[in-house]
């Protein structure tokens, strides 16, 4: 893996290793170690899976979990000062895999786009095992298993990364929430095929800025020759953080605070967001497609499906035959999402398909940018 390569990983997941070989090694597939020796990630995928179990736990029992002696009405003399929990076991235990399973951590090395940097076998290569969400969820293991043993099991290292490149806070205050900061690495990875330049930091860099500092209000001003935008800046303690965000092609710096690293990214991402939608600068439906055309309207739906505006369309088919014998076709066209459905009648069943892929394609692109 060339030096590069790793720069980019340790920005993407909020750690810089010490020991480089660590972190390349937690991309080596078994496949690759079997045909030109070395270790391989299966270890440090198991430790990252232990050790994520654990960061996971401590989260949900310090954010839903006290101790009586918290409470106002609490007798020392009298009453057991005794752990309490506001969710109980089987609600801790949903809540635990829902950080924690397969689907999310695919995504979270999706997203990162983490997967375009496994080192694998000829097999693997072959049969494009990286886009696998058991795959990618290995990969994610493996990292944090890569980081734990970097740190030397520092705890407070091991949280920070998982909190940097899961949020697992966000995902439990509110999942219908916008996820920020992933819409604006989308944002940012079809404008310039790169993820966005975030930098946190102590905000303690920022104090001259304190004038500005109003809860609730976007403010802007100058630093420099730079513009420099904060939203929803609090009289934070020098503890907390702040997030610097530049997006290629805008002339902004964007910056946020919050309690903690990832809160702080969230709110730049925020920020910034709201600012393209502002400017009409965000990609619409109609700009993922350049020529709508029959032709191609069964692809082009594919690719609006996988890119997340809908489920991937499904398709039935009638044969029936006309009055000389001669073989007619329906295809029928449907997206679970629409009450809709499009078909279409001709000789070739490939044909109808085409049609009746290219009129609902004319219906969604309408239908998801009004």
């Amino acid at each position: 893996m060339e030096n590069r390569d790793l720069e980019i990983i340790q920005n993407r997941i909020g750690y810089t290793f010490k020991n480089l070989d660590l972190l390349q090694q937690a991309f080596v597939r078994k496949s690759y170690a079997r045909e030109n020796g070395g270790a391989d990630n299966e270890v440090l995928e198991f430790i990252g899976d232990k050790v994520l179990d654990i960061v996971i736990v401590r989260l949900l029992t310090d954010k839903y979990g006290y101790y009586c002696h918290d409470c106002d009405d609490f007798d020392k003399e009298n009453d057991f000062d005794e752990f309490c929990c506001e969710k109980n076991e089987g609600q801790l235990t949903s809540l635990k895999k829902s950080l924690v399973e397969k689907k999310t951590l695919a995504s979270v090395a999706e997203s990162l786009e983490l997967n375009n940097y496994l080192i694998m076998g000829k097999g693997d290569k072959r049969n494009g095992i990286q886009n696998e969400a058991s795959v990618m969820e290995d990969l994610f293991e493996a990292i944090i298993g890569a980081i734990t043993l970097d740190c030397d099991w520092d705890w407070d290292e091991i949280t920070g990364a998982i909190d940097y490149m899961l949020q697992p806070e966000d995902r439990l205050e509110n999942d219908d929430e916008d996820n920020y900061i992933e819409l604006i690495q989308e944002w940012s990875l079809r404008n310039s095929g790169e993820l966005p330049d975030i930098h946190t930091a102590h905000s303690s860099y920022y104090d001259e800025l304190s004038g500005l500092r109003r809860a609730n209000e976007i403010r802007s001003t100058t630093k420099g020759d730079k513009n420099v935008f904060v939203i929803n800046v609090q009289e934070y303690p020098r503890t907390h953080f702040y997030s610097e965000l530049r997006l290629d092609g805008i002339d902004k710096i964007f910056v946020g605070y919050g309690r903690s690293k990832n809160g702080a990214r969230k709110d730049v991402c925020k920020l910034a967001y709201h600012y393209l939608e502002e400017n009409d600068l965000l990609y619409t439906i109609r700009d993922e497609i350049e020529n709508p055309n029959k032709d191609e309207a069964i692809s082009q739906l594919e690719i609006l499906a996988r890119r997340g505006y809908f489920s991937i369309p499904t398709y039935e088919f009638e044969q029936m035959h006309d009055e000389n014998g001669n073989p007619v076709w329906t295809a029928e066209c449907h997206i679970e999402e629409y009450d809709t459905y499009f078909d279409a009648v001709s000789s070739s069943k490939k044909v109808a398909k085409k049609t009746a892929a290219f009129e609902m394609l004319q219906f969604v692109l309408n239908e998801e940018e009004d």
